[in-house]
Parts: structure tokens; sequence; C-alpha cells
């Protein structure tokens, strides 16, 4: 199935690496104009491809001066929240602007950009946020991370009702564990081969298995699924 987004623009948060950068990377080839963020101040060369914005979810001054530079003068056919943060604690070991700073970066900060990016938004738009499956299942330390996620989710279901009437999709992606740069300095191969035989299809997702499912959202193909939690795990929250 081949899809064409020539003539949309497309805002895609924390799109300078793994997922993000492969969600941007799918837009651009499918013909859309593609606009990422990130915390830099400025984008390296390998971001040429895009329209570069900085910005930090955990502060509100950079907010403010992304919704001035940017929200206010571009219209987005397509939103794809992907920025996101994670703290592995214990309870006891949590501190409350650790537990804050996962919320803002990965609830509140797609809740006010949403709310922005919409007044602009042309009818039959798409908004994807990428959730996880720490969303619907969990495991010690993860409190902070899983919390904000299944926020993300119900932020999901609200807004697919309250955007219903404009027909704009909006769609949460939940990923399982998957083969990107991050993964590969945070876990030992042995890790990620103890990962890989947890999972029923016996291995990591590659980014670009993440994209194709958003690009499929986001597409002409897809006009009526909205309000959805699309797992892409290969099974692991299965078994």
């Amino acid at each position: 199935m081949v899809f064409s987004f020539t003539g949309k623009r497309v805002l895609v948060t924390g799109g300078t690496r793994g997922i993000g950068n492969a969600i941007a990377s799918r837009f651009c080839q499918l013909g859309a104009n593609v606009h990422i963020t990130g915390i830099s101040a400025k984008p390296n060369d390998a971001l040429k491809a895009y329209n570069y914005h900085s910005l930090d979810l955990t502060s509100a001054s950079s907010m403010g001066s992304f919704n001035e530079k940017v929200l206010k003068h571009y219209s987005f056919d397509i939103l794809v929240n992907n920025a996101g943060i994670n703290r592995i604690n214990h309870l006891s070991d949590i501190l409350g602007t650790e537990f804050d700073d996962v919320v803002s970066v990965n609830t509140s900060g797609p809740f006010y950009i949403i709310k922005k990016v919409v007044k602009r938004m042309p009818d039959r738009g798409r908004i994807i946020n990428i959730g996880s499956i720490w969303a619907s299942i969990s495991k010690k330390g993860r409190i902070s991370y899983s919390t904000s996620k299944a926020a993300l989710l119900g932020l999901t279901r609200g807004l697919s009702i309250d955007l219903a009437d404009r027909e704009i999709l909006v769609n949460c992606v939940s990923p399982g564990f998957v083969d990107t740069e991050l993964t590969k300095k945070s876990l030992s191969p042995t890790e990620i081969k103890t990962l890989e035989s947890q999972v029923p299809l016996g291995r990591l997702a590659t980014p670009n298995e993440i994209a194709n499912v958003v690009a499929f959202l986001c597409s002409d193909s897809n006009s009526f699924i909205t309000g959805q939690n699309i797992i892409v795990d290969g099974g692991f929250s299965n078994v």
C-alpha cells in the first residue's frame, strides 16, 4: 500500500532520532513538508531535510517561544506527538520534580501543543500520540512513565470525541521494545537477546515498523479509525 502526503504539512515532536526520526523520514519520503522539534538550539547536518525547531517541553519559556514562532504561523495537517522521556525509579526514590518532568513531557506537553495546533489544523486532519505498552502493563520502577502514558491514552480518547465533528482522527500508537540507538546504548547484547526471547515474534521492532503504522493512520486509507490505541509490540503484552 503506497501513501502520498504531497501538499501536507506535518509536525513531529522529538523528531531528531529513533522512532521520531523514522516517522519524520517516512513522511518526507512520501512527499510531506515535515517540521520536527528537538532539544538542541540548532540541528545537525543529518536533519537538514526538515524544518527544525528547538523545543523543551519542560520549559514554559521554550513552549511560549515555540507557540509564537511556529504554531501561530503554520497550519499542520498532521501532528505526531512523539517527544518523550522515561525515568526508572522505585516509588521511594522518585523526586517530585522528576515525576512532574515526565508528566510535563509525556502528557501535558502534547495536550498544550494539540490545543494550539487544532486551532489552525484543517478539517479531516490527523493527530497521533506515541504511547507505550507501559500504559497498559507495567513493571518495577515504571510508575512515572506508566502514569504519563496512561494519561496520554485518556487524552487520545477524549480528543477523538471532541474533534469528531471536524473529522480530525486522533489515535495512539504504542510501541513495545524497539531497536533504536538508545536501546543499544542502554542494554548489553545479552540483555537485548533476553528481551527478544520474550517477544513472541522473536525480535525487537524496527523504528520503520512504527513509522509505517503512523503513516497508515494518517493516510486517506484510514477514514474511520479514531480514539484507538494501536499496540505494536510483536505480541509481548499478550504473554
